[in-house]
């Protein structure tokens, strides 16, 4: 199968540090290609990958030349027909190929709004349009207007070593940026009230300095309360390894999570609220809790050593793992090839 995919060239595949999409899309075109599968990867020129890769000119999505641009790359694929078209960038370098009968799928990895969906279809002409998002939180909005498909985000499982036994008074941990939406304060309230250690880190923006100086910053004591800034990667995994639960008291409809993905992968329990995909991604009860209030989070965290870090680790493996991944986009894209040609 040769499988076309895009991605916003505002960061190379994958990553040098952060970025969520390019590191979904490096790891299914490094799945898909080990599967034997043709890919084509139109991305920022700086990528490395183990596929042709087709460099985007322009890297400023929303600037009309850069946009035109693109858009002109993209088409050379009017003349090379891949069986499917999988597009994590903008609708708009889609343009040329809309209307024709080559399968594309657009990957949605936050809601887009009905006004989107519904102007792609006209576009593609309906049957050789469909959409993915990264949850069914996202997935079952399209589909009221358009053919839609839940696909997980992934991580990489060797990236994150499972460790099987922590010590009880082991440290929670807050892993986002600072930003009221992500609740830092929440966080620090339910270390707080259960007389617990919490780390904290991620990035503060320049937008929300103010909210870090104001409801984070004064309760920091290098203590019981820590922040230790950003972390990459190696950072990241010992610290989410050695915490006996990650806390996500979010208050904002969340499309995925990836950092719980990230937790379970070792075999870290994740107590959150009940926002966006939070309620998919945690199985309540088996990798952690999904609770309605910061009361409930604080009275979560008193059961948090009935949880079976074993079953975080199963769980991340059979539904957010790289396999899971490239399976999920293999039945997509072979349905979608052949409703094409029914």
């Amino acid at each position: 199968m040769h499988v076309a995919i895009t991605v916003d060239p505002m960061l190379p595949v994958p990553p040098p540090l952060y970025g969520g999409v390019e590191r979904i899309i490096d790891l299914l075109v490094r799945g898909l290609v080990e599967r034997g599968h043709d890919v084509t990867l139109f991305a920022h020129a700086d990528s490395e990958v183990p596929c042709r890769h087709i460099p985007f000119p322009g890297t400023k999505s929303q600037n009309l030349v850069d946009t035109i641009r693109n858009t002109l790359t993209l088409s050379r694929l009017l003349v090379e027909r891949p069986d499917i078209v999988h597009s994590a960038s903008r609708l708009a370098y889609l343009t040329p190929l809309l209307p024709l009968k080559i399968p594309k799928i657009m990957n949605y990895h936050r809601i887009p709004t009905v006004q989107q969906v519904r102007k792609a279809m006209v576009l593609a002409r309906g049957d050789s349009m469909a959409f993915t998002g990264v949850s069914e939180h996202i997935a079952e909005r399209i589909r009221p207007h358009a053919p839609a498909y839940a696909v997980y985000n992934a991580v990489s499982m060797e990236t994150y070593d499972y460790v099987e036994e922590v010590s009880s008074d082991d440290p929670l941990v807050f892993l986002g940026r600072i930003e009221p939406i992500k609740g830092t304060h929440r966080a620090i309230e339910v270390a707080q009230r259960t007389q617990r250690e919490l780390i904290i880190a991620g990035n503060v923006n320049e937008g929300h300095t103010a909210y870090f100086q104001e409801r984070v910053e004064p309760h920091l004591d290098g203590s019981q309360i820590r922040y230790v800034g950003t972390v990459d990667d190696v950072e990241k995994n010992e610290m989410l390894g050695r915490s006996v639960a990650l806390l996500m008291p979010i208050d904002w409809e969340e499309p995925f999570g990836l950092v719980m993905a990230e937790a379970m992968a070792c075999g870290t329990p994740v107590i959150g609220l009940r926002h966006g995909a939070v309620g998919e991604v945690v199985d309540d009860g088996t990798t952690g809790f999904v609770c309605d209030t910061v009361d409930e989070m604080v009275e979560a965290v008193g059961r948090i050593g009935t949880i079976n870090r074993a079953a975080c680790r199963e769980r991340c493996e059979t539904l957010f793992s790289q396999k899971a991944l490239v399976d999920s986009y293999e039945r997509v894209y072979e349905a979608r090839i052949t409703t094409l040609r029914s």
